[in-house]
């Protein structure tokens, strides 16, 4: 049995949390320099040149790349030979979290559901855990903002709507939102499981890098496919026309009920915000 330290899980948890929401990861970067490259729209080439310029002056002053700092969403592998010393691991979590919106001076959105009073400090953190085999904790911090999930959804479909019908859903959902959630969007499919599962694994899909391809040929091809549909939509960047509405549509599959067929479409913007550590 291993044992880690809670105060290095808060202390972990807090730099995540200043450092996604101030750095753009590489291959976000990446792709925006190709998508930019390859655009004829000039607004469509401005706006990546105003989001390039954007993530610079966000490392170099230590500001948010954004001013919705979300709320901060956890995916926790928690190794079944690692105990965590000093506090439970959710709390140690959930006080890293607040260490790093107070200490980066992160905006704090988190509010009662009915009062819509403020919880003063981004609490609680949202976390979701899986315990696998190893001694070892990873960590994998997500900073979803409003704007992107409030155009996220969940569909119960009946199986004979077969892939047709779930693409169509798919595509007229990124449609609808159309510029609400800040495109250039990334889009997190779950299929299968059931209500929750296929939520959980559309935002858990989003943490895989945008310029990756699906290990499995089949599913890669679905989200090339959906890629290039939702492209031709013509939202563009910001919403301003171009052949860049989406940078990548990432899919998770789960076995499911035989008489259901459940969809999860969770959007995020741009600012594709995401830290991982391992401990």
């Amino acid at each position: 049995m291993r044992t880690i330290k809670a105060q290095t899980i808060i202390d972990s948890v807090a730099q995540m949390c200043i450092s996604a929401n101030r750095e753009l990861p590489e291959d976000v970067i990446r792709t925006f320099k190709a998508r930019m490259a390859a655009e004829v729209n000039p607004a469509a080439k401005e706006t990546f040149r105003q989001l390039l310029e954007n993530s610079d002056l966000s490392k170099e002053t230590g500001l948010p790349l954004c001013q919705d700092c979300g709320l901060a969403v956890f995916f926790v592998e928690m190794g079944e030979d690692a105990r965590v010393e000093g506090m439970g691991i959710r709390q140690a979590i959930n006080e890293g979290m607040i260490k790093g919106y107070q200490e980066g001076y992160l905006r704090k959105s988190s509010c009662d559901a009915f009062t819509r009073k403020n919880t003063g400090d981004n609490s609680p953190a949202i976390i979701h855990f899986d315990l696998v085999p190893g001694d070892k904790i990873k960590i994998w911090m997500m900073a979803k903002g409003g704007g992107s999930e409030n155009m996220s959804r969940v569909m119960m479909f009946p199986p004979a709507a077969g892939w047709k019908g779930l693409r169509e859903f798919i595509i007229n959902r990124v449609a609808e939102a159309g510029p609400n959630p800040c495109p250039p969007i990334l889009v997190g499919v779950g299929i299968g499981g059931n209500f929750e599962l296929a939520a959980i694994n559309s935002k858990k899909a989003l943490l895989r890098e945008v310029d990756d391809t699906h290990p499995d040929p089949e599913i890669a091809k679905l989200e090339a496919e959906l890629l290039a549909s939702i492209n031709k939509l013509g939202v563009g960047p910001m919403g301003l026309g171009g052949d860049t509405t989406c940078l990548g549509v990432k899919i998770m599959v789960a076995p499911c009920h035989l008489a259901s067929l459940p969809l999860a479409v969770n959007i995020q913007c741009h600012s594709a915000r995401h830290k991982e550590v391992v401990l």
